[in-house]
């Protein structure tokens, strides 16, 4: 029988520590990927190693890459405040400041080129246009169009084995997605998703991503074991 490889995309945080659950739930070989972009809540790559060792991935990278040097995105660019939730939209378009341009398309790009050498054809990434913070790169219309390019891009692709990009939290809620996990055996307490976070992971309770992730928790009605500062 042919092993399944999967390439994972993990941040660290809730949503992506969730999939990889869910692809090792479905018997794929994990190999997961994290990047170190400039990003102000640094301490996600810790995170993102200790749930890959929990989870049992068989290979974790973390790729540097240098978005923080083009800046536009309050995660990079340490001169714009992290707004609070409520308050984080632009004027113009009603997109998040915490918007990284380009982000989930230099992740998957980077994740196809892993994936290729692999011979992994399914990618995951932890998207979601339910309870997500309105970025245009976690739309279901932009997956579907990364994976045509995927297909058109890659020897792998032109050869007739196709890869899949695979977005299984897209149309969950986040109680959803954490009712999920946690019958998936996913540790909550290991995973960091403040846009803000500390040294030590904290969390600052105040930014978009803490209001999700903690409205998440009382809509489960599951113990949320996220540390504040």
């Amino acid at each position: 029988m042919l092993t399944k490889r999967a390439v994972i995309l993990l941040s660290g945080g809730l949503d992506s520590a969730t999939v990889l659950a869910a692809a090792r739930a479905e018997g794929y070989e994990c190999y997961t990927m994290s990047f170190d972009y400039g990003q102000r809540h640094r301490s996600e790559l810790a995170a993102s190693r200790r749930i890959s060792a929990a989870l049992g991935a068989v290979e974790h990278k973390v790729i540097g890459i240098d978005l923080d040097g083009m800046g536009g995105s309050a995660l990079t660019d340490s001169s714009l405040a992290i707004p609070e939730s409520g308050a984080d939209k632009t004027a113009a378009e009603d997109i998040p400041l915490t918007y990284v341009p380009a982000r989930n398309t230099v992740f998957l790009s980077l994740a196809l080129g892993w994936a290729e050498v692999l011979k992994a054809y399914d990618i995951f990434i932890g998207v979601n246009d339910v309870d997500y913070s309105g970025y245009p790169d976690c739309r279901m219309a932009f997956i579907q169009a990364f994976e045509k390019v995927a297909n058109l891009a890659t020897r792998e692709g032109v050869e007739g084995r196709a890869f899949r990009i695979q977005a299984p939290l897209q149309s969950m809620s986040k109680a959803a997605i954490i009712r999920l996990g946690t019958q998936l055996g996913v540790d909550y307490a290991l995973t960091v998703s403040c846009y803000q976070a500390d040294n030590q992971g904290r969390a600052c309770g105040v930014c978009d991503s803490c209001t999700l992730r903690k409205q998440g928790f009382l809509n489960a009605d599951i113990n949320d074991p996220t540390r504040y500062f």
